[in-house]
Order: structure tokens, then C-alpha cells, then sequence
């Protein structure tokens, strides 16, 4: 299950409208204990993917540069966290991991992806990508007003 405050739910929400018509993404910030994972903090990171034709591009594909990732993970280390996971959004697109997303995700954490539509976040899905990197399952999400980690 994935934890997310109210607040970071709408600046993810926010962050991901604004890089419409384009994939827009980040990085979750907070604490793992066992299958559970409740976000702390989000790193907003632009979509470094520089491929531009007919088949892919930003409308389609996201890339989180190395140097935001090393800048996300210093930034959870110095206040005791870890990175939990990412999110993207799927323009006009079902939020619904896709052969791309399976074959670039990580086991363990939480893959989330938001579809938005018309410039407006719609559903948002967590998944989590099996030890074996065949499929996804999904993840349960639960929002919540305040940072002490309970629903």
C-alpha cells in the first residue's frame, strides 16, 4: 500500500497537469516498512527524454536525468528517507503500466502513473513490478489530510 498526504497528492496532481500534452514526472520520497510505503516528499522532476520522432518523444516516454535522481536520493538521505518510488502520467492515456514502463521499472517500489486528460489528472493507479519482471500488480493508494503516516 502506498501512503500519500492530501497535499502531496495535489502537488503531484499539479506538477503532472502542467507538463501536459507531454509525459510529466518524479520522484516519492519516504519510508518502506515491509509492503507498506507512506510518502514523505516528492522531487518534481523536468522530463529529460530528448528523442523526438515519429514513434516516441515526450508525449510518450519520460526520462529522470542521473543527476535529479543522485539530487532526489541526498536530499531523502539528509532527512533519513529513501526513494519509494516514481510517477509519471500517460496523456490522454489510461493510467495503465505500459510494456516500456515493465521494462524500465524496479521491483519493490511503487511505480505510480496518472492519467491526464485534456490537461486534467483523471485516475491516478500504483504499481508494483514483480521480482521476476513479468508483470505489474497494482497497489493499493490511500490519500490522507495530514503527514503522521495514518489514513
Amino acid at each position: 500500500m502506498l501512503i500519500l498526504t492530501d497535499d502531496l497528492f495535489q502537488r503531484m496532481r499539479d506538477h503532472l497537469e502542467a507538463g501536459y500534452p507531454r509525459e510529466a514526472c518524479g520522484i516519492l520520497i519516504g519510508e518502506m516498512d515491509g509492503d507498506q510505503k507512506i510518502a514523505r516528499d516528492l522531487y518534481l522532476a523536468p522530463n529529460a527524454w530528448s528523442v523526438e520522432n515519429e514513434r516516441e518523444g515526450q508525449r510518450n516516454r519520460y526520462l529522470i536525468s542521473p543527476d535529479d535522481f543522485v539530487r532526489a536520493d541526498r536530499a531523502a538521505s539528509r532527512r533519513g528517507l529513501d526513494i519509494i518510488g516514481f510517477f509519471h502520467s500517460h496523456p490522454d492515456h489510461p493510467a495503465r503500466p505500459s510494456e516500456t514502463d515493465r521494462e524500465f521499472a524496479l521491483p519493490a517500489i511503487s511505480f505510480v502513473i496518472v492519467g491526464v486528460r485534456q490537461g486534467r489528472a483523471t485516475d491516478l493507479t500504483s504499481w508494483v513490478l514483480r521480482d521476476d519482471r513479468s508483470a505489474f500488480d497494482e497497489e493499493a493508494v490511500t490519500t490522507h489530510p495530514d503527514a503522521s503516516g495514518q489514513p
